[in-house]
């Protein structure tokens, strides 16, 4: 997430926090301040992001400036790649639906695709096991967790199926340069800030 936020423009990770907290996403990540700057120090020393320039503001301590390289863009749609059609990590994939839009849209709903194949096979086999089980007289109160994951992925499957259909229509704003949104996204900022 960090990452992806460089690509609006460079920040500081004190603001890169106040505007994860501002929009919300630290309901997916948890965002603490010893965590995040030590996560800042990792992906420069990894070549991913680097430092822009310092700043102090009045008598706040002086904030150094992060800017996107590259090799960060890169990572970001390559974890992404990964992380959307995985059914086994829920927490990545939900940070990954935030943020696939730094993908093209037919590369999104191609492993879209292949999380609803997945999600498909896994559903199947709950419903023969569902149907095994009752076949063989099991108590309904041992099958509750096998009814329920069998509804969610039923849920979920349904929900792929209609964002797929939504992504493919033209009505669907989709991806590239986040420059045209940078009045909404300089709004937060400026929200963040305060």
């Amino acid at each position: 997430m960090a990452l992806a936020l460089l690509r609006e423009d460079d920040m500081h990770p004190y603001e890169m926090m106040r505007l994860l907290r501002h929009r919300r996403d630290d309901r997916m990540v948890s965002v603490t301040n010893g965590t995040f700057y030590h996560t800042i120090a990792r992906l420069q020393r990894a070549g991913l992001i680097d430092e822009v320039g310092s700043d102090r503001d009045g008598n706040r301590p002086e904030r150094t400036t992060y800017t996107l390289l590259p090799a960060g863009a890169e990572a970001v749609r390559e974890w992404l790649r990964a992380e959307l059609p995985r059914v086994d990590h829920p927490i990545e994939f939900r940070v990954a639906l935030a943020e696939a839009h730094n993908l093209e849209r037919d590369e999104v709903i191609a492993l879209l695709r292949e999380r609803v194949a997945q999600l498909d096979a896994d559903y199947a086999e709950h419903h023969t096991g569902l149907a095994a089980a009752r076949a063989d007289e099991v108590p309904e109160q041992y099958l509750i967790e096998v009814e329920r994951q069998e509804a969610l992925l039923a849920a979920e499957t349904r929900w792929l199926h209609q964002i797929i259909d939504r992504l493919s229509g033209p009505g669907y704003a989709w991806g590239g340069d986040p420059k045209p949104h940078e009045t909404v996204y300089r709004a937060q900022r400026e929200a963040a800030r305060s």
